[in-house]
C-alpha cells in the first residue's frame, strides 16, 4: 500500500497521527506530527523517532495484544514542555486486495498512534491545586489562633479581664483578616465570571479618582503621607464597570500609601494616550507613583499572581491577603486594558493603568 495512501487519512485526522507496521516501523505520519517530530513521517523504527519507552512499550503491547493503550509523551521546545495522552488502537493496515477483501487471517495488523496535548489542562489542574492549598495555608493560620485563644479564655484565662481583652482584640484582627480574605475570594470569583463579558458603560475616570482620593484621606494621614492628582485637560470618559474600576484605583493607591512607607508622597496622573498597541485607538493612562522603597525587579513578573507576596510577615500585618494586584489584573483584562509595573530599589515604584476610551 503506497505511503501517500496512508497519509492521506492520516490528514484528517484532527491530532497528530502516526500509522505503525507489525514490526514497529512508521509508515507513515500526518504534518501535525511531522511538526511534533520531523522524523515522524519517515520510514524508520519507531523507537529511534520517539524516543521515550513508555511510548515504545505502549505501541508493541498494542501489537501483541491487540487491544488498545495509552501512554504519556513529553515534547520539550526551549523552555517550555508540552504533556501529551498518546493513544495507540490497533488497525488492518490491508483490508482489500484489487477489489477483493482479504480474509482477516491474512489482513496485516498495525497501530494508529494520535497525540492530544493535554499541557493547559495539566498547568490548570496544577494551578488549582495551588491555589486550593493557598487559600488552606491562608486561613490555617488565623483559624489556628483564634482556636488558641478561644482554649485558653476557657481554661488558664478564665476570669481575668485584662488577659481577655487582650486575647478578644486579637482574635478580633485574625477574623477581620478572614473576613478579607474570603471578600477579596468572592470578589476574583465575581470577576472571572464575567471576564468574557465587555463593560460597556461610561464611567468618568476623573470622579473616580477624586472619590477614591477622598476615600483613602484617613489612611494618608495616619502615615503622614502625601496624596497629589494631575488631572487631564479634558473630560475623562472610559467604557467599563464603575464598580470594578474604583476597586483597581482604590487597590493601587491604598497600596501606594501602604507600602511606600512613612511620608511618603503618592501621586496619580490621568492622560490621554493615542494609539496605544493593543488598544486599537486611544486611551487613558491612569499612573499610581510613589517614592517609598521600591520593588526588586525580580519580583515584578510575579506581583499578579495569587496570594505572591514579596515579604509575607509585613503585607499580612498590613492586612493584605496576596489577591489585591491579581483581582487587579483580571479586571483590567476584562477591560481590555493594559497594567504595566515600573519600579527602582530606593526610588519608588509606578503602577501604569492604560484603557480604552470612550
Amino acid at each position: 500500500m503506497p505511503h501517500e495512501f496512508y497519509r492521506s487519512y492520516l490528514e484528517a485526522v484532527p491530532l497528530p497521527a502516526l500509522l505503525i507496521d507489525g514490526q514497529a516501523r512508521i509508515l507513515a505520519g500526518n504534518a501535525s506530527a511531522v511538526k511534533l517530530n520531523p522524523h515522524a513521517d519517515a520510514d524508520r523504527p519507531l523507537i529511534l523517532v520517539f524516543r521515550q519507552p513508555s511510548l515504545n512499550t505502549a505501541v508493541e503491547q498494542c501489537l501483541r495484544s491487540g487491544q488498545a493503550q495509552r501512554a504519556i509523551y513529553m515534547h520539550s521546545e526551549g523552555p517550555q514542555e508540552y504533556r501529551f495522552d498518546v493513544n495507540c488502537a490497533p488497525v488492518d493496515l490491508v483490508a482489500e486486495v484489487s477489489g477483493r477483501m482479504v480474509p482477516p487471517s491474512l489482513r496485516k495488523k498495525g497501530v494508529m498512534v494520535t497525540f492530544q496535548d493535554v499541557t493547559e489542562v495539566q498547568q490548570l489542574d496544577q494551578m488549582r491545586r495551588d491555589f486550593v492549598a493557598n487559600v488552606s495555608h491562608e486561613l490555617r493560620t488565623p483559624l489556628t489562633a483564634i482556636l488558641g485563644f478561644v482554649e485558653t479564655l476557657q481554661g488558664p484565662a478564665r476570669g481575668d479581664p485584662k488577659a481577655s481583652e487582650r486575647f478578644l482584640s486579637i482574635m478580633a484582627a485574625e477574623a477581620s483578616r478572614m473576613n478579607r480574605l474570603v471578600g477579596d475570594l468572592l470578589s476574583l470569583s465575581r470577576v472571572e465570571e464575567v471576564s468574557r463579558m465587555r463593560p460597556k458603560d461610561p464611567v468618568d475616570l476623573d470622579q473616580l479618582i477624586r472619590s477614591v482620593i477622598q476615600n483613602l484621606s484617613h489612611l494618608a494621614n495616619e502615615s503622614e503621607s502625601r496624596v497629589t492628582y494631575d488631572a487631564a485637560d479634558e473630560p475623562v470618559f472610559v467604557p467599563g464597570d464603575a464598580d470594578q474600576l474604583l476597586q483597581v484605583v482604590t487597590n493601587l493607591v491604598e497600596n501606594a500609601l501602604k507600602y511606600g512607607g512613612q511620608n511618603t508622597t503618592v501621586s496619580i496622573s490621568l492622560t490621554p494616550v493615542n494609539n496605544v498597541a493593543g488598544l486599537r485607538g486611544n486611551g487613558f493612562e491612569l499612573s499610581v507613583a510613589d517614592d517609598g522603597p521600591g520593588i526588586d525587579s525580580v519580583h515584578i513578573a510575579r506581583l499578579t499572581e495569587r496570594f505572591y507576596r514579596i515579604d509575607s510577615h509585613r503585607s499580612r500585618e498590613m492586612g493584605g491577603t496576596g489577591l489585591g494586584l491579581a483581582i487587579v489584573k483580571h479586571i483590567i483584562n476584562r477591560h481590555r486594558g493594559r497594567l504595566e509595573i515600573e519600579s527602582v530599589l530606593g526610588k519608588g515604584s509606578v503602577f501604569s493603568v492604560v484603557l480604552p476610551a470612550q
